[in-house]
């Protein structure tokens, strides 16, 4: 690891790595590698046919996670890469997943290829179902995820994932993250540092000026945000931030979680994420807004079913980075893709399918899409033999 620009830690490839017959440099990021993928994709034939796309579609990228209205609903959950681009490129990148993780079991070369057939499939069929639905009908479609898990035929794996929608619904998100990241010091609650996962920058909180700095950001996410939601989000005063280290795919980002605590002290936690330029957009352009966090969020408003209340975007005040906000956590269910047997990781591939298809017709392509794939499995065929080859 090294630190670049005081961007974070950046993981350095030791050897150059081969992606479908590039070559990384070897003082990439582990990122960059969605990057590599994305130049491999613009090299190969598509429509013409641009949605909004998640830019990063894989089978870790979806899960359960709580609505407003608190259903637990199945989605995709991660919009960093969202860009105007073709949507053959999210379907072959989370056909392409699917084969990964069966190797990765060591399944066998036909339960892989049949899973990524299964996910362009389903893409194929809910598109079609929505070509043919009234548009708000279509719009207003959710996942339900409980409902979805019920037609599973792996018991176990149903009885595990219930009891984790029961433990989801029953607890409080932030009261368990409280107790599980937050202590009492004194009067004022603090974010019990866990390096390297957690931690308060001592160079940074030094700084002459730093609450004030850390409470004007807030006030410009605050300044963002639709008015009702202003109101709630006021609620609550800033107790403390620290920063955390998420997933590999940011790796190189600067992020950190926020500590609010309400008048009654109720907790709250915000996650920030630093919020660069799509992959996607080298290939195809950058969309209209000049702020990266707001592309995000516009993204991940338009294409999930029911979005966090709390997400928004902000400006750093010394950095100038974009950044977007959003809760911590809040009751997501992430797959158990490591213990599916082969007929249900096809099952999964499937329920992907469906998530980005319900996704990709929000930009309003359904019927040229479907004009386009037709009502044979010739499409989910070819998406079988790519993904292999790739």
């Amino acid at each position: 690891f090294k630190f670049e620009e005081q961007r974070g830690p950046t993981l350095l490839v030791k050897e150059p790595i081969g992606v479908c017959g590039f070559i990384t440099p070897r003082n990439w990021p582990l990122n960059q590698l969605v990057c590599q993928e994305a130049h491999d994709l613009a090299a190969l034939p598509c429509t013409g046919l641009d949605v909004v796309a998640c830019g990063d579609a894989h089978l870790v990228n979806f899960g359960g996670f709580a609505t407003p209205e608190r259903r637990l609903v199945f989605d995709i959950n991660d919009f960093d890469e969202v860009a105007v681009a073709p949507w053959e490129w999210d379907v072959r990148r989370l056909a392409a997943s699917f084969v990964v993780a069966a190797r990765a079991r060591a399944r066998r070369p036909s339960a892989a290829r049949a899973a990524a057939v299964a996910c362009a499939r389903a893409y194929r069929e809910h598109m079609a179902r929505y070509s043919e639905m009234p548009v708000l009908e279509a719009y207003y479609e959710s996942i339900d995820l409980k409902a979805m898990l019920l037609q599973s035929t792996d018991e176990d794996l149903k009885k595990a994932t219930l009891r984790r929608i029961r433990k989801a619904q029953t607890e409080s998100a932030h009261l368990k993250e409280f107790t599980r990241l937050a202590g009492q010091k004194g009067e004022a609650p603090r974010i019990r540092d866990e390096p390297p996962l957690i931690y308060h920058d001592p160079d940074l909180q030094r700084q002459e000026g730093f609450e004030a700095l850390a409470r004007a950001m807030l006030e410009d996410y605050i300044s963002r945000l639709p008015p009702e939601r202003r109101l709630l989000v006021q609620r609550y005063r800033l107790a403390d931030v620290a920063n955390k280290v998420v997933g590999v795919g940011s790796v190189g980002t600067y992020c950190g979680i926020a500590l609010m605590v309400s008048g009654g002290g109720d907790p709250l936690f915000l996650q920030f994420k630093e919020a660069r330029a799509s992959v996607l957009e080298a290939c195809c352009g950058r969309m209209p807004m000049r702020h990266h966090g707001e592309r995000v969020v516009f993204g991940q408003r338009l294409l999930q079913a029911s979005s966090d209340i709390f997400l928004g975007w902000m400006t750093g005040r010394l950095s100038g980075r974009h950044f977007y906000v959003r809760q911590l956590r809040d009751a997501k269910i992430k797959p158990m893709v490591e213990v599916m047997k082969p007929e249900h990781l096809a099952a999964y591939a499937g329920a992907c399918g469906w998530a980005l298809a319900r996704a990709h017709k929000r930009s309003g392509a359904a019927v040229r899409i479907t004009g386009y794939l037709g009502g044979s499995d010739a499409f989910a065929e070819a998406m079988g033999d790519f993904s292999v080859a790739y």
